[in-house]
């Protein structure tokens, strides 16, 4: 046990360690290992965040989907104790505490119908109709790829553009304003961005989002946004700053986590060609091999929540109003739960992963990002089987500096 753990059963640290933490395992897909050492000792601990709030850490699988689904467990971002993981203005807090409200901060009974007010825009069979644009989309990429110069970024080329063009056809959004999506979901997620940048963006889409959705309030269109905006007519769920922020938080939470699980689930088949070939040879194997690489790489690491009672969790009691940061990424690699979690093996059974989350807030769209997964992989080395990285791995940048890991190059040849 190290010293600061056994400073203090109860797990509050005389100096808690910064998060977020560092990856700091022999490989970069390895989650901080730190969260291993708890997970092993049965701890929760408080750590920092970037706004000098402490909060507490849960790592484990069990204790994680059990407070996932805790009624006094608070996705309210209006509560101060909520802990944030970058540097925030006031100004910026209250943004995101009204961004929160329009679905992702909203506790039950707000919650619920809202939720269900999206639902049909994300189901099965809406996505199933969406395949076939996807599908196009990823064909005309790789043509333009294989036609063009080698080496070429596979973030550039397909990874950013996928999601991109696919949020466009989605919300009805032109794709020639795509940059906006991938400057704003980089001011929000990149901590090494100022508070200051970070509210300049985010003022811009604002504006930006809010015209969009007055045009579609004048003259709904057939797309997610406009029949929203019909449905809320019947339904009086949200004014037009909640439609607002619910069309920020599809834009970029659609965007950035999709772009990031497209280049590192093809590094991470590229490292091992044996389940690269094992997709090539039957595309039914894609299906499993896109929950195994969700869980193995789970690009968001922790969500943000407050309590609002005291709760338990192990022999430690949190209290009302304690932050929380609860570990997807330590869940995920509980080897309690996934046996050997540090070995990609796309022939487990990795489908009650939480790289989507779990409970109430599970993330709504990730039918959509399956589909865009799988249609990408499964494309890709079935038409590019020769696919191989232009520089070592090792070589890549891989980012440490924003809310969900990712790298911001992909050189690949063929």
């Amino acid at each position: 046990m190290t010293q600061d753990i056994a400073d203090t059963a109860a797990g509050e640290l005389a100096d808690p360690p910064e998060f977020p933490m560092r990856r700091d395992g022999g490989c970069p897909f390895d989650p901080p290992s730190r969260y291993k050492q708890l997970r092993d000792e049965g701890r929760v601990i408080q750590v920092r965040v970037p706004t000098g709030q402490t909060a507490w850490l849960v790592t484990r699988y069990d204790d994680v989907r059990r407070l996932l689904t805790d009624p006094l467990v608070s996705a309210d971002r209006r509560h101060p104790n909520m802990p944030l993981t970058e540097e925030v203005t006031p100004q910026t807090r209250a943004n995101i505490a009204e961004f929160g409200r329009s679905l992702i901060g909203l506790d039950q009974p707000e919650h619920g119908p809202r939720r269900r007010m999206l639902i049909p825009e994300f189901t099965v069979r809406r996505i199933q109709a969406l395949r076939p644009h996807i599908q196009h989309t990823v064909d005309g990429l790789i043509d333009d790829m294989l036609a063009g110069p080698k080496p070429a970024d596979l973030a550039t080329v397909l990874s950013t553009p996928v999601p991109a063009r696919t949020l466009c056809e989605l919300l009805g959004m032109p794709y020639e304003d795509r940059e906006l999506i991938e400057r704003t979901a980089a001011a929000q997620l990149r901590r090494s961005i100022s508070p200051q940048e970070r509210q300049q963006v985010s003022a811009e889409m604002y504006r930006y989002v809010d015209q969009l959705i007055t045009a579609k309030e004048k003259e709904p269109t057939d797309d997610l946004l406009g029949r929203l905006v019909l449905r809320n007519r019947e339904t009086g769920l949200y004014d037009h700053r909640l439609l607002v922020g619910l069309a920020m938080l599809l834009l970029v939470a659609g965007f950035e986590t999709t772009n990031s699980m497209i280049s590192l689930g093809v590094i991470g088949l590229l490292q091992h060609p044996e389940q690269a070939e094992l997709i090539r040879k039957d595309p039914a194997a894609v299906g499993p091999a896109v929950d195994e690489l969700l869980r193995y790489f789970t690009v968001v690491d922790a969500l943000p929540r407050v309590l609002l009672g005291d709760v338990q969790v192990g022999d430690v009691t949190m209290r009302a109003g304690d932050g929380l940061l609860i570990s997807f990424a330590g869940a995920d690699w509980d080897d309690r739960f996934f046996a050997e979690p540090e070995q990609l093996d796309i022939t487990r059974t990795s489908r009650h992963h939480v790289a989507f989350g779990y409970g109430i807030h599970q993330c709504i769209g990730q039918n959509l990002a399956r589909a865009e997964l799988e249609i990408v992989l499964r494309t890709l080395f079935t038409r590019v089987p020769t696919l191989r990285l232009a520089e070592p791995m090792e070589a890549l940048p891989f980012r440490d500096d924003t809310n969900i890991f990712g790298v911001d190059r992909v050189p690949v040849t063929w």
